[in-house]
């Protein structure tokens, strides 16, 4: 097995169906986005770019999408927390995956690559 399938299914519920359900959408969001293991940690880049990331923050044990670009984009619900570079998007497991606001994200983001900002 490997690391990457390792790490999603190490994760106890309901945080690893978020995060399985989550990556399966971040790998059909666009057909540049692929998937890596970076750091020890499941990232997706856009045309071989570090993109976003999933992870558990630490603290409250929350799933979260980190947004590697984030400091570049300005939206609501990111949190910069004491990141230089990088903002993050927490999910309650417990709840739906607010697909919406994804998307205005990673559109942002995707952007900015497309522009060749990164």
């Amino acid at each position: 097995m490997r690391e990457i399938d390792h790490y999603f299914l190490n994760k106890e519920e309901p945080v690893k169906s978020y995060l399985l359900a989550m990556r399966e959408y971040l790998l059909h969001f666009d057909p540049g986005i692929t998937e890596a293991w970076k750091y020890k940690m499941p990232f997706y880049c856009y045309k071989g770019a570090m993109f976003c990331y999933l992870w558990v923050h630490k603290k409250n044990h929350q799933p979260y999408l980190g947004i590697v670009e984030g400091n570049k984009i300005e939206h609501p619900q990111l949190i910069q927390e004491k990141r230089a570079r990088m903002k993050i998007l927490l999910f309650d497991p417990e709840k739906d995956i607010p697909v919406k606001t994804i998307n205005e994200i990673l559109k942002t983001a995707l952007a900015l690559y497309k522009q060749g900002q990164p």
